[in-house]
């Protein structure tokens, strides 16, 4: 075969693929038996017809476009490691461009090329500074009120109060009934409709109302709503009062802990936890976004449709726990799913895709191999996870099939989970200074392990 390459734009290349005409009447006279088995020729049994006989029956066109199916299936494989091109989705047969010699043309989309730049020259310190007394003083009241109590109170609205209401307006995204919501002193990102909403209610008590108007920034997630000013009618319907239980030892016990002392340990251990967390989340996304000004990705749109699927896919299952799928869902929004893969998930898909680029490349690049360790620990927490959630692995569909799939897809998920990590604190010891290559740190870790060796030899 004779290939010719011609790279294009959209990060695809064409081949044009010119067979011999020794290759091209081969695949003439299979296609013709092929053709001859599933067609009946007067005279001959399925499959016994003589070429000629077959291609004046069925006609030239009908055996060609036979033997370019054949062709393409038994030697497009072939054809891509003769061409050394590494797809990045399946290519397709663009046209047939000769018929004497035989001639045809495949697009075959690229697999995505990632140059990273010089990554380790970035810099960002790490700036996490653990939370104060009073924000672990925050945090334990927070615990008090999982324990909390309420009842009916004849009075207005207060801070700590939860308030069933009516919210109407013009704008339909905007509309609910029997909307519960608690009434906290602090901001908080998840509140609906949005930050400080359940403060505008301090003061009303149950059957009054207000109007409440609120003009939404043009980065809002909600896309019927960015940079919109909406007027609000809200209407208290019940206000129930929280009844906190006192922080003793009582408290602690009922919550699994020994003491009061143990409680407050765990509880500010706990927001500790979350605090770096958040302060992570962040920071990683601000690191990964400084070494992408300095890289370059191509990829071709197959590879962002890919990714588009992926987060259509996730929002369909978190949908289905609530009870409702995709189409339910488009048309409360008022949208259709073209423009809603449009407007939201093609954004999101985009930064995944290229996050997760630059992050297999660093993996690549870095060296870094998985830890069993690591994989075990991860993969064991995902099980119990799902199992404080309340799944029965005995009751999973496809019963032992079922389950060797479903650890499988943990297992890869949790290898995943375990290599993204690793990659973000190789970036983050580049960003801080203290990058060691893995051969460095692997060499220093020998004489340790030969240390405890020693020890455990000694001891015995």
């Amino acid at each position: 075969m004779n290939i010719e390459k011609q790279y294009q734009d959209d990060h695809s290349v064409k081949l044009a693929v010119e067979l011999t005409p020794e290759k091209a009447n081969e695949y003439k006279r299979r296609a013709a038996g092929k053709l001859s088995a599933r067609s009946k020729i007067p005279g001959f049994r399925p499959g016994k017809a003589p070429y000629d006989i077959v291609l004046r029956t069925l006609g030239e066109g009908a055996i060609t476009e036979q033997a370019i199916d054949l062709f393409v299936d038994a030697e497009y494989s072939a054809i891509l490691q003769q061409a050394e091109v590494e797809p990045g989705a399946a290519g397709t047969l663009e046209a047939i461009d000769s018929l004497d010699p035989l001639k045809v043309t495949f697009r075959v989309p690229l697999a995505p090329q990632i140059d990273l730049g010089d990554y380790h020259a970035i810099r960002l310190p790490y700036e996490w500074v653990e939370p104060g007394e009073q924000e672990i003083e925050s945090a334990i009241e927070d615990f008090r009120q999982m324990y909390s109590t309420t009842e009916n109170v004849d009075r207005a609205v207060e801070v700590g109060d939860y308030v069933l209401l009516d919210v109407s307006s013009e704008t339909t995204e905007l509309n609910r009934s029997g909307f519960a919501t608690f009434v906290r002193k602090e901001d908080r990102d998840t509140e609906w409709p949005y930050n400080g909403f359940a403060r505008e209610l301090i003061g009303l008590k149950a059957g009054e109302s207000k109007t409440v108007s609120h003009t939404f920034p043009e980065d809002w997630e909600v896309a019927e709503l960015k940079g919109k000013s909406a007027e609000m009618t809200v209407t208290v319907k019940t206000v129930r009062g929280v009844i906190l239980p006192d922080l003793n030892d009582d408290l602690a016990k009922q919550a699994g802990m020994e003491s009061l002392d143990a409680l407050k340990e765990a509880i500010k251990k706990s927001a500790l936890q979350r605090s770096q967390d958040a302060y992570d989340d962040k920071y990683f996304v601000e690191l990964v976004e400084k070494v992408k000004a300095g890289a370059t990705l191509k990829y071709h749109e197959h590879t962002l449709e890919h990714e588009s699927g992926h987060v259509l896919q996730d929002l369909a299952q978190r949908l289905s726990q609530q009870g409702m799928d995709l189409d339910t869902y488009f048309k409360m929004r008022n949208t259709t799913r073209e423009q809603f893969t449009k407007d939201e998930v093609e954004p999101v898909a985009k930064k995944r895709l290229e996050r997760g680029l630059i992050l297999d490349e660093i993996v690549r690049l870095e060296k870094i191999q998985l830890d069993n360790d690591a994989l075990d620990a991860e993969y064991n927490q995902t099980l119990n996870n799902l199992m404080m959630q309340g799944m029965d692995f005995s009751k999973v569909r496809g019963g032992k099939k079922g389950q060797r799939e479903l650890s499988q897809a943990i297992a890869m998920e949790s290898a995943s989970r375990v290599m993204t990590r690793k990659a973000l604190d190789m970036l983050k010891s580049i960003a801080m200074g203290q990058y060691q290559p893995i051969e460095q740190k692997a060499e220093e870790a020998q004489p340790e392990a030969q240390d405890g060796a020693e020890e455990k030899t000694a001891e015995a």
